[in-house]
């Protein structure tokens, strides 16, 4: 929709560009982090812990479009949605590069440590995951909610994905305790590849809700059953395996 205040069609367009640029970044940093994982590249890993502080700087980029928007224009309908979704679809995006970065400083750790067989999973995962960001970068650059809806049922196959490689690093532990520092690590990189999976998720809820003005209805498809798993003990003491992600 066309306004008859050109300046006010630039300033939204603007704040568009500014998005799709963040998504950009926040996938690139995720397929970077890949890489380093698979290839055990250090100094790959380095720099995309370096280069995060972009996304950040482009997340309070939006925050001011967005502020200077509903103070200078008092937008409603549309123009409102357009506007508060691009403040939740930053944050996600933040979100989600924070993550990547944890991924690649865990793989740093990682290479300090002999290779251990569960590992290629991890670059599964994250191609996954790389895939569902770029479908809902997609599908809110052309306002397809049902592109959208389509990723968020996707987030259970990541789900399920973190199961299974969780129930293996346990038991790969189990069966070799030298493994656990390794193995660790790795369920800390796979924690952070479900929690991006859960961010893109989030976004394709907003994209929904961009375009159709209203809320999905539909309960979250969730996959993620590694609660119930019951961690192994070594020499009496139990495996203390940390769900959450690591603190940015």
């Amino acid at each position: 929709m066309e306004h008859t205040v050109r300046s006010y069609d630039e300033e939204l367009r603007r704040l568009g560009n500014t998005l799709t640029q963040m998504g950009g970044l926040a996938e690139s940093q995720l397929a970077a982090a890949i890489q380093a994982v698979a290839r055990r590249d250090g100094v790959l890993a380095a720099e995309i812990v370096a280069t995060d502080m972009r996304v950040d700087q482009l997340e309070t980029l939006v925050d001011q479009q967005v502020m200077r928007l509903l103070a200078l224009r008092q937008p409603v309908g549309p123009d409102l949605r357009e506007i508060v979704s691009s403040l939740k679809i930053a944050s996600d995006l933040e979100r989600i590069a924070d993550y990547a970065a944890n991924v690649a400083k865990r793989s740093i750790a990682l290479n300090q440590t002999p290779p251990v067989r569960p590992a290629f999973a991890i670059p599964r995962m994250g191609a996954y995951a790389q895939g569902m960001i770029k479908d809902v970068l997609d599908a809110y650059v052309e306002r397809d909610a049902d592109r959208a809806v389509a990723v968020w049922r996707r987030d259970e196959e990541l789900d399920e994905m973190y199961t299974s490689l969780f129930r293996e690093l346990l038991t790969y532990m189990m069966e070799d305790p030298r493994s656990i520092g390794a193995a660790t690590h790795l369920l800390f990189m796979a924690k952070n590849v479900e929690r991006i999976g859960d961010h893109a998720t989030n976004i394709a809820e907003t994209v929904h809700f961009l375009v159709r003005g209203e809320r999905l209805r539909e309960l979250r498809p969730k996959g993620d059953r590694s609660t119930a798993v019951i961690a192994p003990s070594f020499d009496g003491a139990d495996l203390d395996v940390a769900q959450e992600a690591d603190a940015t």
